[in-house]
């Protein structure tokens, strides 16, 4: 005897749900791998280069006072132990700088562990909030609407954000955490709604309303520091935004096609 519809939507409902893990697993793990071989080429090694600048501009105070010391001593044999105690400052935050914001992986094959795990880890959860919303869109999808929806996952989640956040590399002043966290939430919150209200939306208050949403946040402004600037040049800062705006490209166009593909295979096989 057939179930009614009732009584047979909670038996569909764990292979939805298994369905939307195993495809964001997949597509996860193989875009995240993708955009760190993305970065490997370009991003990284833009870091490490600001690494340097940041490192010399943090050594050169400790530099300062262990040489005006070391004059000192010198004149003074009775300034030798505040000498000392200074060197042994210099040494401490010169060698260790980049440290003092908490504990960092080594350079080298630990770096690059925690960076492809970090990578996948963020890609799986996009692509399982791209894997809810085809399931919920309740369309037929393949790997070319997976692309579309790859394409507005990067306006949302990177174009808009930047316009206020650019990309920064280390050393730069910045605004505090917290307060670039909570604008690039909204942002990216008011982007998504927007861009839904432009595709799906049919009155034309809608559009004006998305439009409005599209704005808002870039009218109120991103929070911004008290002084702006950083210890990489210029040009080098430049050069990341464009390199990390290629390689998220790169990764929302592959996460999009891989989720849709992906999402098509296994509707079919269920």
């Amino acid at each position: 005897m057939p179930l009614s519809p009732a009584a047979a939507a909670p038996a569909r409902r764990p292979g939805v749900f298994n369905r939307i893990v195993a495809t964001a697993a997949g597509a996860g793990i193989v875009a995240g791998l993708l955009l760190t071989g993305v970065q490997h080429l370009q991003v990284t090694q833009l870091i490490r280069t600001a690494e340097t600048y940041e490192a010399a501009a943090q050594a050169a105070p400790a530099a300062a006072a262990s040489h005006e010391h070391a004059d000192a001593h010198e004149h003074e044999h009775a300034a030798a132990h505040e000498h000392e105690h200074a060197a042994a400052a210099a040494h401490e935050h010169g060698g260790e700088e980049h440290h003092h914001g908490g504990w960092e992986p080594a350079p080298g094959g630990e770096r690059l562990f925690y960076t492809v795990l970090a990578n996948i880890s963020m890609a799986v959860g996009y692509a399982l909030l791209l894997a809810a919303a085809l399931t919920l869109r309740g369309k037929p999808v393949d790997w070319r609407a997976g692309v579309l929806w790859g394409g507005a996952a990067y306006l949302v989640f990177f174009v808009a954000p930047s316009l206020g956040l650019p990309p920064e590399l280390p050393g730069t002043q910045a605004a505090p955490v917290v307060a670039r966290q909570s604008w690039w939430i909204a942002t990216a919150g008011a982007t998504a709604v927007a861009l839904g209200l432009l595709v799906w939306g049919r009155h034309w208050a809608l559009k004006l309303a998305a439009l409005a949403l599209l704005a808002v946040p870039h009218l109120v402004g991103a929070p911004q520091p008290a002084v702006h600037g950083g210890v990489a040049p210029a040009a080098l800062a430049r050069e990341f935004i464009v390199a990390s705006a290629v390689a998220n490209a790169a990764f929302w166009l592959a996460l999009g096609a891989l989720t849709g593909w992906l999402h098509a295979r296994l509707d079919r096989t269920n």
